[in-house]
């Protein structure tokens, strides 16, 4: 075995270690070597999750509009359907069209309980809207006739 021999100076320290680190740094080198690449590649993938992330909120919030506009639509259709189902009832059940829109309910069933309800108080379809031939309300010259009338039968008694 080489004996021992102590090392006292920076420059022979330098050279006993020297070979060790040049190794150390090649595998060092070689292992992280492609560092720069993958960071390139790290920023690449940033900036794309960054934009589908922007793209995906945009869709979310024009879907976001749709979805309302959609609901607003068919509460517009839902509202235009009962006013057609309430107008037919009404013609049917005999009320003038001006109460159709006093009809309730949400579905027509109870449309048409409430239409023939209402044609019970209204005079509905069959109650009679033609006008007498004759009136048959005393008039004031008729009312003085029976006061007179009625004095003269009292005197004849």
């Amino acid at each position: 075995m080489a004996e021992f021999t102590p090392i006292t100076t920076q420059a022979e320290f330098d050279a006993a270690i020297g070979e060790r680190l040049k190794r150390e740094r090649e595998t060092l080198a070689k292992k992280y070597g492609d560092y720069d690449d993958l960071k390139t590649k790290v920023a690449d993938y940033e900036k794309q999750i960054a934009t589908l992330t922007q793209a995906a909120k945009d869709a979310a919030e024009k879907h976001a509009e749709s979805d309302k506009e959609l609901a607003d639509l068919r509460a517009k259709v839902k509202g235009y359907e009962t006013d057609s189902v309430k107008t037919r009832i009404a013609h049917e059940t005999g009320l003038p069209y001006e109460l159709a829109q006093r009809l309730s309910g949400d579905d027509e069933a109870a449309i048409r309980k409430d239409a023939e309800a209402l044609a019970k108080l209204w005079g509905g379809a069959g109650a009679s809207t033609d006008t007498p031939m004759k009136d048959t309300e005393p008039s004031a010259a008729d009312n003085r006739r029976a006061g007179l009338k009625a004095v003269l039968d009292g005197l004849q008694e």
